[in-house]
């Protein structure tokens, strides 16, 4: 039973790329990939923290690299996927992470501030999956998980962008799930409710703001890292190889309300 249940959801053998995989949600999808025995490749703008989830990774008998790089950068992303194709001869996974927020009311959107949730949340995802899928496509077999949002299925006031980017990440899901499906390659998106993290914090920060948050959660607290282990690991897993174009909600019921 147990040799069964390695092979349906273990990742022996398996290469992972995650972007913004130094921090936050990237940082527990970094570790806990690593943990279930993918060799991981953590892409990012910062390398101190890309290379503080390698030497955690590594002193817990995993292997990873750290590869440092902007997700709007079209070339940074092709170099980061040459360099593992060419450590590991393949690409079996990508865990489309990297993604950024600024709350503020509609009227004082700037197009600075526009341009730069779209470039990380919507450009970075779509690129950063079409790059690997060139990939797997010639493996004939890939994992692509994008990375959603509560916000891509509810709107959240001030974050009218970050909604609209969210928003685009699901429907692109489903499309690139349609392409890729004749290539046995299998493309879901998960979309985490309220966790903690650098870009929550100012959130949490906000005491009236956080009672809010709370009390819409029906198991009545925020989310981990390891809250989304068990969803990260399936979808990377062969046990998820009949399933494609799907957002999972991990949100401790947020949405069944």
């Amino acid at each position: 039973m147990m040799s069964f249940t390695k092979d349906l959801f273990g990742l022996k053998g398996k290469v992972a790329m995650v972007t913004g995989g130094g921090s936050g949600l990237g940082h527990g999808y970094s570790v806990n990939l690593a943990r279930a025995g993918a060799a991981v490749a953590c892409f990012g703008r910062s390398l101190e923290p890309l290379e503080r989830t390698v030497k955690e990774i590594k002193e817990e008998g995993g292997e990873a690299i750290a590869l440092p790089g902007d997700i709007t950068e079209v070339s940074q992303i092709e170099e980061a996927m040459s360099a593992i194709v060419n450590k590991y001869g393949k690409m079996d996974i990508l865990i489309n992470n990297a993604g950024t927020e600024i709350a503020e009311p509609v009227c004082e959107v700037t197009e600075e501030h526009f341009a730069e949730i779209i470039d990380v949340n919507v450009k970075g995802t779509f690129m950063a999956a079409k790059i690997a899928a060139k990939y797997m496509k010639e493996q004939k077999a890939g994992k692509i998980i994008n990375i959603a949002s509560l916000g891509s299925f509810i709107g959240l006031a001030e974050s009218t962008v970050y909604c609209c980017s969210k928003g685009a990440v699901m429907q692109f899901t489903k499309a690139l799930s349609l392409e890729l499906a004749p290539f046995q390659i299998q493309v879901n998106a998960i979309a985490p409710g309220y966790f903690l993290t650098e870009m929550t914090k100012p959130f949490f920060e906000d005491e009236k703001h956080s009672a809010w948050i709370l009390e819409r959660i029906p198991l009545g607290r925020i989310g981990t890292e390891e809250d989304l282990a068990g969803t990260a690991i399936f979808l990377s897993s062969k046990a998820s190889d009949y399933i494609t174009g799907q957002t999972f909600i991990v949100d401790g019921g947020w949405l069944a309300g």
